[in-house]
């Protein structure tokens, strides 16, 4: 099993590839490469049993290709909690190292690193951390996009971006942060919000990939 194929079935699994068809068009646009590419790679994940694929709907991961996307998940935030917890790392710096140690982490290291960590249940930017029996909390949560003026809610997840993370910490945006919205504009346009006393604006895009839930 390769980097680049373990890179795939974790991005299936981040787009909904463990319940539902995902286009080869989603994974492109994710990935950064071509659709011809994808479908490439897509056939031959399928013939190896880690993922089914419905011509001209989708890919979704089998139970195999899930157990592998789960592993992958759990090294890359168990190695952000660390990175930032004992070593100092940024945001996105301890996204991007985790990136390279996620597929050289054999089971043992990833547990006993879990256990040094006293078992967190979330990654740094907020992201659930599957435990090693395979098993995920489910977190229902909304974008704040979907809030609306006045509404106050507390940041929980982020999305997992380099240059949105140094973003996010230039802007001072911490999960657990609440948040109110002070103002919408018009066609999609900029947000100001009141942050821990303090305001600040961030672009409609920026307040898709910022994930909340209710207090």
């Amino acid at each position: 099993m390769t980097p680049n194929k373990e890179d795939y079935l974790k991005e299936l699994y981040k787009l909904g590839g463990s319940n539902h068809l995902v286009s080869n068009k989603q994974m492109a646009q994710v990935l950064g490469i071509t659709p011809a590419s994808v479908t490439e790679m897509l056939n031959k994940l399928g013939k190896e049993g880690l993922l089914t694929i419905t011509p001209y709907k989708g890919s979704q991961l089998t139970k195999e290709g899930l157990k592998i996307a789960f592993s992958l998940l759990r090294g890359h935030r168990l190695w952000e909690v660390f990175f930032i917890r004992h070593l100092g790392y940024t945001w996105s710096e301890a996204h991007e190292d985790a990136e390279l140690l996620e597929h050289i982490s054999p089971a043992r290291l990833t547990d006993r690193l879990d256990r040094f960590l006293n078992y967190p249940a979330y990654c740094p930017h907020g992201s659930v951390i599957p435990k090693s029996d395979g098993q995920m909390e489910e977190v229902s949560l909304i974008s704040i996009a979907d809030l609306k003026v006045g509404e106050t809610s507390q940041i929980r997840q982020v999305l997992e971006e380099k240059d949105f993370l140094d973003y996010l910490q230039d802007q001072g945006i911490e999960i657990g942060s609440q948040v109110t919205v002070i103002s919408i504009g018009a066609y999609e346009g900029p947000f100001t919000l009141s942050l821990e006393e303090k305001i600040i604006q961030i672009s409609y895009k920026a307040a898709c990939q910022i994930f909340v839930s209710e207090i």
